[in-house]
């Protein structure tokens, strides 16, 4: 007896939807649901729409840390954070300001000031993934937004001379710039890295300018949170150009905001943008998120993106 044949995959573009957010960044994704394993098709149309919009948000996807978990594992490794570790799940952490017998139940201040995640690694991020379980609101209002800034867009429009002049330069990043930053300037909570944690992460050497895997387009890979110093500049020199950098990046033109709803799941692209977590919400408004980081070990594999989109 000859056995029954699958039923064909539905095409991803007849049912997923990507609307543009902004016209820097940013886009809204309806018509899959991210409780269940994604076919290599729906998962070809994602990939292909990070590139193309570098912020990625699906509403309406109240999923728990092991969906979460196996959707990122879509994307490369999972990271293990330093802090905020989810119990019996490494590898997703909680974010959230709320205390519980007198201890904050996950990191209360992931994130408040620009950065790129994981640009300290040897194998660098590539994408993060969170989902939103509580949001602050006051008075109708949202709280707790994150902003971006486009670091492609922002490359494409540097002037030739500059743009030569950054090719071949590397670039230190060091993770405890950062900490110590969050300590010294914004009163976190968190303790001085401990000899261990400095030992698991040290300082690492990427390219000042790369080419985004999935676009193709050149990417500035600096940012303020990580990077210390550009290698081949006297220091006064670095730091002069590490700010000229900063500030053309950061002009309003480049940026977008997404304003939280309980149940949005945001993917989005360390590669091509940077991101800042707005900490305008009291103590007693609560914060909950919780979050998968996808080292980029497989996304610069040309074999990873061709087998992606061969099923598109």
């Amino acid at each position: 007896m000859k056995a029954p044949q699958s039923p064909p995959r539905p095409q991803a573009s007849a049912r997923i939807q990507v609307l543009s957010a902004s016209d820097t960044l940013g886009a809204r994704v309806s018509g899959i649901d991210l409780s269940q394993p994604l076919t290599d098709t729906d998962f070809a149309v994602v990939l292909r729409a990070l590139g193309e919009h570098g912020v990625l948000c699906f509403p309406g996807q109240p999923i728990g840390p092991q969906a979460l978990r196996r959707f990122s594992m879509r994307f490369g490794t999972l990271q293990v954070t330093p802090i905020g570790q989810m119990p019996g799940v490494p590898d997703v952490s909680v974010l959230s300001n709320i205390l519980e017998n007198g201890r904050h139940i996950g990191i209360p201040d992931a994130g408040q000031d620009w950065h790129t995640d994981m640009s300290y690694n040897a194998v660098p991020g590539f994408v993060n993934v969170l989902v939103a379980q509580q949001v602050p609101v006051r008075d109708g209002v949202v709280l707790g937004a994150t902003e971006f800034a486009n670091t492609q867009a922002a490359c494409a429009d540097l002037p030739a001379d500059l743009l030569a002049r950054l090719e071949g330069l590397t670039a230190v990043h060091d993770i405890n710039k950062f900490w110590e930053h969050m300590r010294r300037e914004k009163g976190s909570p968190r303790p001085p890295m401990t000899a261990e944690q400095r030992a698991r992460h040290p300082a690492s050497r990427h390219p000042v300018l790369l080419t985004h895997p999935i676009s193709g387009r050149k990417v500035l890979y600096v940012n303020p949170g990580f990077t210390e110093r550009i290698e081949q500049l006297p220091a006064a020199d670095s730091d002069r150009l590490l700010q000229q950098l900063f500030d053309h990046i950061l002009q309003p033109r480049y940026r977008y905001t997404h304003r939280w709803s309980v149940g949005d799941l945001l993917l989005w692209d360390h590669i091509g943008t940077w991101h800042k977590a707005l900490a305008d919400y009291r103590h007693d408004e609560h914060r909950l998120m919780i979050r998968c980081q996808v080292m980029a070990d497989r996304i610069f594999d040309p074999a990873f993106t061709r087998q992606a989109f061969a099923a598109a």
